[in-house]
């Protein structure tokens, strides 16, 4: 666990500033963009991650950015996990104003090769930790009586994708659990929504064959893969005090599918 201080720029307008928010899968890739936007528009941040080397060197290399954030090693499929991550923030700044559920795996297969495994790991890790993580956060926005969640779901979790049967049924899944916490949390000035990523330029991503990468392109009416910096711009104006919405889900995609 790690605690950092930071300027932040000015064109970001503090829009914000002291606002407590925990990102999970921060260590790198989207998560890590959304964690810097959030730092530089004045908000306090925790890097949560499961990988302890990949949580404690991102929590360096912003501190060297300047911000002030909190390193917390979590594995989001585990209760405990969870709750002793909830525990470790509001101990050390007594309030959770905004959550983003990132962490994601995929583990790709036809359905009919899919094994019950690879089924399961997906599922856990980027459905059934929003619902644990969620439903550990809203205990303090709760009280706080405001708050705002933003899930990050997937393009795929809305149109289906080609050897992701496991990755499509949790991210829609992701998006029911949005529309649900919306309608249920409303009244305590909590928004929940979802930002759907399309075909991103990622880890993930680089693994793919150009060919594949090609025949995706071709589909994109604007001609290029998205950036994390792409999605965090969208989760960005979800968590500002300006958003008057909830229950929704932002495709961010190029104009993929259009």
């Amino acid at each position: 666990m790690t605690t950092n201080t930071m300027p932040v720029r000015e064109d970001e307008q503090l829009k914000l500033k002291d606002q407590v928010a925990i990102i999970t899968g921060s260590g790198r890739g989207i998560g890590r963009s959304i964690a810097e936007a959030f730092l530089r528009a004045g908000a306090k941040v925790v890097i949560s991650d499961i990988n302890q080397d990949t949580c404690n060197q991102t929590a360096k290399e912003l501190k060297d950015q300047g911000g002030e954030t909190l390193g917390v090693v979590c594995d989001v499929t585990k209760s405990e996990s969870v709750d002793a991550l909830v525990a470790a923030v509001t101990k050390e700044w007594g309030r959770i104003d905004i959550l983003v559920n990132n962490a994601g795996i995929t583990r790709d297969n036809l359905i009919m090769r899919m094994g019950d495994d690879e089924w399961q790991a997906v599922i856990d890790t980027n459905l059934t930790s929003a619902f644990k993580v969620s439903k550990a956060v809203l205990k303090v926005m709760s009280k706080q009586r405001s708050g705002r969640i933003i899930n990050i779901a997937s393009t795929t979790g809305v149109h289906g994708n080609f050897g992701q049967v496991n990755y499509a049924a949790a991210k829609s899944g992701l998006i029911g659990l949005t529309k649900t916490v919306a309608l249920e949390y409303a009244s305590r000035n909590i928004t929940c929504n979802a930002v759907a990523p399309g075909f991103i330029d990622t880890d993930m991503t680089k693994k793919l064959k150009e060919e594949i990468i090609n025949g995706i392109l071709s589909r994109v009416p604007l001609g290029r893969m998205g950036t994390p910096d792409d999605i965090a711009n969208a989760v960005l104006f979800f968590a500002g005090p300006g958003a008057y919405v909830t229950g929704q889900v932002l495709e961010v995609n190029g104009g993929l599918y259009t």
